[in-house]
C-alpha cells in the first residue's frame, strides 16, 4: 500500500533521518543515509539492508528510478521536492534517499583475496571513497582502514566511491592486528614510502599482495615501514613532494595489476 505524502520538515520520520548527516546519530544507531539514484540503486542490488526509502515523485524523472522503486521490498516514503531538499547533501537532489545499516567485516571472515589495499588512518573521506572505486577498476579484493581515521559511512565516502562501497569488503582493524593476519597468510605487503627501497615501476608484486599507505599528513612510520615487506617510491620531478592519496593509490594498483 502506498504511504501518504510527507509535507513537512519537522516530520518524525525526516528529522531521524536528517539526524544520520551527523557521525554521533550514525555511531548509535548503526545507519547511514545513502543518496541518489545509482547509490541506492547499488545498495539495492548488493544486497544490503534497507531500512527506509524517501523519493519524491516530482524529482524522479528516470525509468530507471521508477524501476527501482518498483523493486524495493520494503514500500518507499514519499515526500516533497522541499522535504528532499533538507534531506540531501547536495543541492538539486535527484529525488531518492535510503536509510541503510551498516555492515561489519572481520578479518577471520575473509576469503582469499589476491590484491588490496591497506589504509593508515586516512583523514579525508573523499580519498577513501575514490580509492574504493579504483580498486573496483582494476579488480583489487579487499580494503582495510587500520588504526582509525576517516569514519567508512560518512557521506563523502559514501558518495565518492560511487557504490563500489557495497561491493567491496572493508575490514576495520589494528594495524598490528593486520599484520598478523597478512603474516599468517604469507602476504606480500607493499609498503610506499618517499626514501623507498625501489622505485614502484620496478617492482613485481608476489601475488597475493597488499599495498599499505600511510595516512595523508604523515605517511607510515618507521615501524609500520619495517612490517612491510618492500617499500616503493614513486618519483616527483617536478616541485612538489608527494602525491594525493588517492592518486597514489591509483598509480600503483594500475602498476601492480599488470
Amino acid at each position: 500500500m502506498k504511504k501518504p505524502l510527507i509535507t513537512s520538515l519537522s516530520n518524525p520520520l525526516i528529522k531521524q533521518a536528517r539526524n544520520l548527516r551527523q557521525k554521533k546519530a550514525r555511531r548509535e544507531s548503526g545507519l547511514f543515509l545513502v543518496e541518489g539514484i545509482h547509490h541506492v540503486g547499488e545498495a539495492v542490488e548488493a544486497g544490503w539492508d534497507v531500512d527506509a526509502v524517501f523519493y519524491a515523485p516530482d524529482l524522479l524523472t528516470s525509468s530507471f528510478a521508477h524501476d527501482l522503486i518498483s523493486r524495493l521490498n520494503i514500500t518507499p516514503q514519499p515526500v516533497t521536492p522541499q522535504v528532499m531538499e533538507s534531506l540531501a547533501d547536495k543541492e538539486n537532489p535527484q529525488g531518492i534517499l535510503a536509510i541503510v545499516r551498516e555492515k561489519q567485516i572481520r578479518l577471520n571472515e575473509l576469503m582469499q583475496i589476491k590484491r588490496a589495499v591497506a589504509l593508515v588512518s586516512p583523514q579525508d573521506p573523499g580519498n577513501v571513497g575514490t580509492i574504493l572505486r579504483t580498486m573496483d577498476a582494476v579488480g583489487a579484493d579487499t580494503l582495510f582502514l587500520l588504526d582509525g581515521g576517516v569514519e567508512l559511512y560518512h557521506p563523502s565516502v559514501v558518495r565518492s566511491s560511487m557504490g563500489t562501497l557495497f561491493w567491496k569488503p572493508v575490514v576495520q582493524t589494528s594495524f598490528a592486528e593486520f599484520v598478523r593476519w597478512a603474516r599468517d597468510r604469507k602476504y606480500q605487503l607493499i609498503g610506499t614510502s618517499a626514501h623507498g627501497d625501489v622505485e614502484y615501476h620496478t617492482l613485481v608484486p608476489q601475488s597475493p599482495w597488499v599495498v599499505v599507505l600511510g595516512n595523508e599528513q604523515k605517511g607510515l612510520s618507521a615501524e609500520q615501514t619495517k612490517a612491510c615487506d618492500v617499500t616503493v617510491s614513486i618519483p616527483m620531478q617536478g616541485r612538489v613532494s608527494s602525491l594525493n592519496l588517492s592518486v597514489a593509490a591509483g598509480v600503483l594498483l594500475y602498476q601492480f595489476n599488470q
